[in-house]
């Protein structure tokens, strides 16, 4: 068994590219989505919770109280465009699209290949209900940023099954 099995920790896949947190602070590949909280470009106080389903690339765009994005009909806004961007750089693009489940042509994915590619399928449905659990998510990996350092277990991640018995 390797050192990392008898842990309590996982590893973490590095980021493809470091990115700035300013624009989009949380994207994520989960729940067969592609989602995350992209900022408002015009209210420092507005962040826009966004979302491409896999598959069939149902998407979602409103803001943390709710309302939707004005720019999210019948296509990607600009919230979308930028998690689409973000999400390369973190994952890289082949990965994103190998998640969204997308064919591209004969040459590399690129995010705006990745964009098109989506686009093209003809208009995607909306799809409201990621909103919550990807905010709610979000918030709950800022309150990590708020704890002091320390080396002692956090109890919310105690879910790890022990490898070994404790004596």
């Amino acid at each position: 068994m390797s050192g990392w099995e008898e842990s309590s920790t996982a590893r973490v896949v590095a980021p493809a590219r470091p990115r700035k947190l300013a624009k989009v602070p949380f994207v994520e590949l989960a729940d067969g989505r592609l989602q995350g909280v992209v900022s408002s470009g015009s209210d420092f106080g507005r962040v826009y919770v966004s979302s491409v389903a896999a598959g069939h690339y149902a998407f979602a765009c409103s803001t943390n109280n709710n309302r939707p994005c004005g720019g999210a009909r019948g296509s990607f806004c600009k919230h979308i465009g930028a998690l689409i961007d973000e999400s390369v750089v973190q994952y890289g693009a082949e990965r994103v699209a190998r998640y969204l489940r997308i064919e591209c042509a004969d040459t590399a994915p690129t995010a705006s290949g990745i964009a098109f590619a989506m686009s093209n399928t003809g208009p995607p449905p909306a799809d409201a209900t990621a909103a919550a659990s990807v905010f709610s998510r979000f918030l709950r990996q800022l309150a990590y940023l708020e704890l002091a350092p320390t080396t002692s277990p956090l109890p919310e991640l105690q879910w790890f099954p022990p490898t070994r018995a404790v004596a």
